[in-house]
């Protein structure tokens, strides 16, 4: 079975998303933390901006490499229909 790229790179977030949460639940659950500051609340929202930013721009790659991979195999398919008909 094949996996494609996009399918691949979903993977990878779903794996990184799992590890991140793990980490803040960790955070979250030792009593010895420190309460969230400011700071912090600032810098996690600033992480799900860029967070929501990289989210657009790899789902923006992904629809561009599906057209031109579409692109591809209608181009191969042509190709060989040309072929099949010289022969």
């Amino acid at each position: 079975m094949s996996i494609n790229q996009s399918t691949k790179n979903q993977i990878c977030a779903a794996l990184i998303a799992g590890c991140l949460s793990s980490v803040a639940f960790a955070q979250a659950s030792d009593p010895a933390a420190a309460p969230v500051t400011h700071a912090d609340r600032k810098a996690a929202k600033e992480q799900a901006k860029a967070d929501k930013k990289s989210s657009v721009a790899q789902a923006k790659a992904d629809k561009k490499k599906t057209e031109v991979q579409a692109d591809a195999d209608k181009e191969n398919a042509e190709a060989k229909l040309k072929d099949a008909k010289k022969q």
